[in-house]
């Protein structure tokens, strides 16, 4: 009665087959969970103990891609019970191979992930360059897409794709695809520029195309600027080989543009004193200008006499707070002098009748 049972055919397969088809479909479901029982309760703890990080890089990289694999032998051996035909076969076969070979890819980009965050990050972290800093990332995504791609080509091939009819016949449009990734071209050569050129670094403050702020990353297709504002601004590299980059971060000084306007009564003897007044206050802050100060008596105004002050800041120094100290002793300089500042004024004359 049993055998009867187990010898009834539906859709071409016994049931004794279907059920041994699911038996190993199921039994690679357990068999997976048991060996992550395995490895979580009992290996990681002989891995944990050892002094070396590359046994738990392996074993962090490698669980997941083991245990799916697991799962897809114990498929394909359930598939291969059933009587499906010689192209369904081929096509489980083919299957079987790329999903294989695409998790060995999968736990090689895990691993190689691992041991340049455990390994080369570490080292590129202790280097007073941030030139490095920036240029990892971007070889991290260029291993990753090589890896990827060889993962795919082999499994093609395993998979009986003919490998060079497929990049052959990729070459035919590869005219279209270009146009249509035109710009995802373009910016791929604008961030090669940045590296090669390297008109800035990650941690510069630069200004492009009416955005001002700090560099906090540098990619293969698009850069990250953090604003003044504080707000964060995703450009595209294509923009740095079409615009100008005005590297702040690289200036030697930073020029300051006073104009000082002295009221119509001023004396010539209190404008030259005026004069020595503004560079007797340069020379006594050298610790935070340059001597390279400019002054002069600049014309005579609408309302004032107008004198131009012109003082470089130096690298390093608080821009804000430099100016504040200068403006201030010229304010204080001034009261002492008795130099009054002009604002707008209009005199009527009224003529008598």
């Amino acid at each position: 009665m049993m055998q009867d049972f187990l010898s009834t055919v539906i859709l071409g397969n016994s049931i004794q087959q279907l059920l041994i088809a699911v038996a190993y479909i199921v039994g690679g479901f357990f068999v997976a969970k048991i060996i992550f029982f395995i490895l979580k309760k009992i290996i990681k703890g002989f891995v944990s103990k050892s002094k070396s990080q590359l046994d738990d890089i392996i074993f962090t990289t490698m669980h997941r891609p083991l245990l799916i694999g697991i799962v897809v032998i114990g498929f394909y051996l359930g598939v291969e019970q059933l009587s499906i035909g010689d192209k369904l076969r081929s096509v489980n076969d083919k299957l079987y191979h790329i999903i294989i070979i695409l998790m060995i890819t999968w736990f090689l980009v895990r691993l190689i992930k691992a041991l340049i965050d455990q390994y080369v990050k570490s080292i590129v972290l202790k280097t007073e360059s941030t030139y490095d800093d920036q240029l990892m990332p971007v070889i991290k995504q260029l291993v990753f897409v090589a890896v990827w791609s060889m993962g795919i080509i082999i499994s093609l091939n395993y998979a009986g794709y003919n490998v060079s009819a497929l990049v052959a016949g990729l070459g035919i449009g590869g005219l279209a695809f270009a146009l249509a990734a035109k710009d995802y071209i373009e910016n791929i050569f604008g961030g090669m520029s940045v590296f090669t050129d390297k008109p800035f670094q990650t941690k510069d403050r630069i200004r492009i195309d009416g955005f001002d702020g700090t560099v906090e990353e540098i990619g293969i297709r698009r850069s990250r600027i953090r604003t003044l504002g504080g707000t964060l601004v995703t450009i595209p590299n294509a923009k740095f080989i079409h615009n100008s980059v005005e590297n702040v971060a690289l200036e030697l000084t930073r020029k300051i543009v006073l104009q000082l306007g002295l009221t119509y009564d001023t004396s010539s003897d209190k404008m030259e004193m005026a004069l020595e007044i503004l560079r007797d206050i340069n020379a006594a802050n050298q610790e935070l200008v340059t001597e390279e100060a400019v002054t002069f008596f600049a014309g005579f105004g609408a309302s004032s006499l107008d004198i131009t002050f012109i003082y470089y800041i130096r690298k390093g120094a608080d821009i804000a707070k430099t100016q504040s100290v200068m403006n201030l002793e010229i304010l204080k300089r001034f009261e002492v002098a008795g130099l009054e500042f002009a604002f707008p004024t209009q005199t009527v004359h009224l003529a008598k009748d």
